[in-house]
């Protein structure tokens, strides 16, 4: 949510910001009921004066008639400030001048690391290979958990705990803290993150309840302290996560509805910082954990790319958004494995997260977040890039001392 204030003093930007993410939403309007939420609320704190002002002199027939007027007004301020908020809630985030104007087709690739491999024989897929060395079962999980559903099984199954415990204990050395947060999380989590309304349908409801599985580590994460203020001397916060996440993939339904790419549930790891308002600050901690993911990639050795959303493709939360995406050679192409995210205020606002600035002065927070690895989306670069012509697939070495092997073999 941005501030009013911020909205009517930086018009242009917002209406740029609007246009640019394709978001429908009246500004004219929202600034009109704005004017009106404010005329009424003067002209009730007048009446609730005079109502005191008749009270204290017993008054009985003035303090009637104002009373009278007072709830007439304040019905009407009800009623304007139900709909300025209803407007408020759907005012996107401002985007950055580094944000490419227009759909995906406009993302621009920044930067490469590392060669795809080049192979001498017919490269298997990620559903071959974990056939053949019997680490996943797709047809017994369908039976198990319907479309998507999936089993990782013995040194698959390793593998994955290896990944996350690689990648916990790289963060953890950084000075990280290690959050595992609840998944089943209030409406007010995903609305004060900006998840709802637009990814309502994307969630899994609890039936009879106001409950919700969370997507993402993000959610439980950044609203960890909401309605908190924060002391400056704890910022920046530092978070690492891992969670299973829960996506419904409503809208995805003919796209990759093969193997392991695109799931109803899986176990990602999160980075969430909450840091002061200062924009050239958290600048410095997006790209601090943009290199941390970029640094486990280039740990395993796996080729990718890293793109900047262009601003109709970024959603409606971030202010500048990356994606990494990783080479899969049964794609023929790099595949979507992270995501990295600069909030600013947007989300601290919704959700209360204050801190007192070196003046004493109450402010957001900025927050921001990242992917450091999902599983088993990353599994797939893993097993299609190793891969041998036998059909076993080596094992990244920072890797093998959680594995306790180095390949994986045909059964």
């Amino acid at each position: 949510m941005l501030d009013i204030n911020y909205i009517k003093e930086n018009l242009e930007l917002v209406k740029k910001s609007v246009e640019a993410k394709k978001v429908k939403i009246d500004l004219d309007e929202l600034l009109e009921l704005d004017d009106q939420r404010r005329l009424l609320t003067t002209k009730a704190d007048g009446l609730r004066a005079k109502k005191n002002v008749a009270a204290k002199e017993k008054d009985i027939k003035a303090g009637k008639k104002v009373k009278e007027e007072l709830d007439i007004v304040e019905k009407q301020l009800l009623l304007v400030i139900g709909r300025w908020e209803k407007l408020m809630w759907q005012v996107p985030n401002i985007i950055l001048p580094d944000v490419p104007i227009g759909d995906l087709t406009k993302n621009k690739v920044i930067r490469k690391s590392g060669e795809p491999p080049k192979f001498d024989f017919t490269p298997k897929d990620h559903l071959e290979l974990g056939k053949l060395l019997d680490i996943i079962d797709i047809d017994r999980g369908v039976k198990v958990a319907g479309f998507r559903g999936y089993f990782l099984k013995g040194k698959g199954a390793i593998l994955h705990h290896a990944l996350m415990n690689f990648v916990l204990d790289t963060l953890l050395q950084k000075g990280y803290e290690l959050v595992i947060p609840p998944v089943i999380n209030k409406r007010m989590a995903f609305e004060g993150t900006g998840w709802f309304p637009d990814k309502e349908e994307e969630t899994y409801k609890i039936e009879g309840e106001d409950m919700y599985l969370a997507g993402t580590a993000e959610v439980p994460v950044t609203a960890l302290h909401a309605d908190e203020v924060l002391k400056l001397s704890e910022l920046p916060k530092r978070y690492v996560a891992i969670s299973s996440c829960f996506r419904t993939e409503v809208g995805s339904y003919g796209r990759d509805t093969k193997g392991l790419y695109r799931l109803h549930e899986f176990v990602k790891v999160e980075q969430v910082i909450l840091c002061e308002a200062d924009e050239k600050e958290s600048l410095g901690f997006f790209e601090e954990i943009e290199g941390n993911a970029e640094e486990l990639l280039q740990q395993l050795g796996l080729p990718y790319q890293v793109v900047v959303l262009a601003s109709e493709d970024m959603g409606k939360k971030p202010a500048l958004a990356y994606d990494i995406e990783t080479w899969m050679p049964s794609r023929e192409g790099y595949g979507e494995t992270h995501s990295n995210s600069l909030i600013l205020d947007f989300q601290a606002r919704r959700l209360k997260i204050r801190y007192k600035d070196r003046d004493n002065q109450l402010k957001y927070v900025h927050t921001l977040n990242n992917t450091a690895m999902a599983s088993p989306r990353i599994l797939i670069a893993i097993l299609e890039n190793f891969q041998q012509e036998d059909g076993s697939v080596k094992i990244p070495v920072p890797l093998q001392k959680y594995t306790g092997f180095s390949e994986i073999t045909p059964k």
